[in-house]
């Protein structure tokens, strides 16, 4: 089967949020990098910034991860347009297909269409973050061709 990306339409959207925030709160926390206590409210604070307008916040991308074949959504992207480094580039956000559709090449076929998608618009780089702990996720964007900018390293001393 293969994928396509197609806008993500506003009851989708809202379906993903509140899901998203809590998530993304969850993730810091366990990574370490916000308290418990705090991760929620933090969360909340960035989508807020980073989505101003909800789906239609300038320069924001969002899409459905959709089989062609039967039509069924198996996950989403969301991609934001911005200048890092003095360049203008792509940075994915979020990234997810669903559990029941993993291990499947979904993601894959979803990322080279994003890249295709990007290149209309004129924009050639993607940039992504990726939490150290998600193996999968950093093995698939390696494998896509993605390199480390970047990396933190903790340890946790006893």
């Amino acid at each position: 089967m293969t994928v396509i990306l197609v806008p993500m339409a506003e009851p989708e959207f809202e379906a993903y949020l509140q899901p998203a925030i809590r998530n993304y709160a969850n993730e810091k926390a366990k990574s370490g990098i916000w308290k418990p206590e705090d991760a929620q409210q933090r969360s909340e604070r960035e989508f807020q910034d980073l989505l101003p307008l909800g789906l239609a916040s300038p320069n924001t991308f969002f899409y459905t991860i959709r089989l062609t074949e039967s039509g069924e959504n198996v996950g989403m992207i969301w991609v934001s347009a911005e200048e890092r480094g003095g360049r203008q580039m792509a940075f994915v956000y979020d990234f997810i297909v669903a559990e029941e559709h993993r291990r499947h090449g979904y993601g894959e076929q979803a990322f080279r269409e994003l890249e295709t998608k990007m290149r209309e618009v004129g924009l050639l780089k993607i940039g992504l973050h990726v939490f150290g702990f998600n193996h999968g996720a950093r093995a698939l964007y390696t494998k896509l061709g993605y390199i480390e900018t970047d990396v933190t390293m903790v340890k946790q001393l006893d």
